[in-house]
């Protein structure tokens, strides 16, 4: 090596060295900025979509625990579960020594996220509230993991997704929704809801917007007042003759009368990962086909 290239060479390592040992700071959902000393290599998942968002962030084979019914993608199922959105296992979450901690801020109970900060563990806090935040969190997530190259690529495959289907749908003929999350009692979704975004961005108006909260629940009166043209339910799918025969006896109601009452899968739908394109496009295509229908 010639001695003019020395320099070069000694630039070249010790940015290399740096970037291998800087630490990582980003800000989560709740203001708090989060410092890595380096990229996580054990991460934690206290909720399924937020699994999901590990594996679609390229951090899935960064994950040390998981919680329950985290069972998308496959390799998820295999994963030690440290509880459920409702209940960490604090004692099994500090076996598993990991270096982040994934947490759903409307989802888990705050004392259990607290505690676990009061331990030591450096908990990353998120909460959807935008359909974009599923790219942002993408990125936080791919940020953290190390794993930024494969998460700028999710976030851009979801956004384009986004995008196509907000350009065919929404300026739309305007069609009034009532989503049903569950039948007793009648739980509907508020404005905040990531799906009363969902159903926005394909042309519809939820009719319960005006309501405060994620999950309201109402009265059959109430909607009978507001006669929606189009009903959404979901679920599991082996739930759907269930859930939909209620409605059929529902004659008063304008979309019962229209047979305008569609059936969603909640597995897409809900989760706010990118396969919430999915469910959307699927949700988009069931208010056009109200659409077609006519009044």
């Amino acid at each position: 090596m010639t001695r003019r290239g020395a320099p070069y060479l000694f630039l070249a390592t010790w940015l290399f060295m740096h970037a291998a040992t800087a630490a990582i700071t980003v800000t989560d959902d709740r203001g708090k900025r989060i410092t890595l000393p380096q990229p996580a290599t054990r991460i934690i998942s206290l909720t399924p979509h937020l699994t999901e968002l590990a594996f679609a962030a390229g951090a899935g084979g960064k994950l040390v625990g998981v919680s329950a019914y985290s069972d998308y993608p496959a390799g998820a199922r295999q994963l030690p579960v440290i509880g459920d959105y409702s209940k960490i296992d604090l004692d099994r979450v500090a076996l598993l020594k990991p270096d982040l901690i994934l947490a759903w801020i409307s989802g888990n109970p705050r004392g259990d996220v607290e505690r676990l900060e009061q331990l030591g563990f450096k908990v990353l806090a998120l909460e959807p509230r935008k359909l974009d935040d599923i790219a942002r969190h993408l990125l936080l997530i791919g940020e953290l993991a190390g794993a930024g190259y494969e998460a700028t690529r999710a976030a851009s495959r979801y956004r384009s997704q986004i995008r196509l289907l907000e350009s065919k749908y929404r300026a739309r003929q305007p069609v009034t929704v009532f989503y049903e999350l569950w039948h007793q009692p009648l739980m509907t979704i508020g404005q905040a809801h990531l799906v009363s975004r969902a159903i926005e961005l394909c042309g519809g108006r939820n009719v319960f917007a005006d309501l405060t909260g994620l999950t309201p629940t109402v009265s059959m009166e109430a909607l009978l007042a507001r006669n929606p043209q189009v009903i959404l339910v979901s679920g599991a799918l082996s739930e759907r003759e269930a859930r939909l025969a209620p409605w059929r006896e529902m004659k008063e109601l304008e979309a019962v009368r229209q047979a305008k009452v569609f059936y969603l899968n909640a597995g897409t739908l809900h989760r706010a990962t990118p396969r919430m394109a999915q469910g959307m496009g699927d949700l988009c295509e069931k208010l056009d086909q109200a659409r077609r229908k006519g009044p």
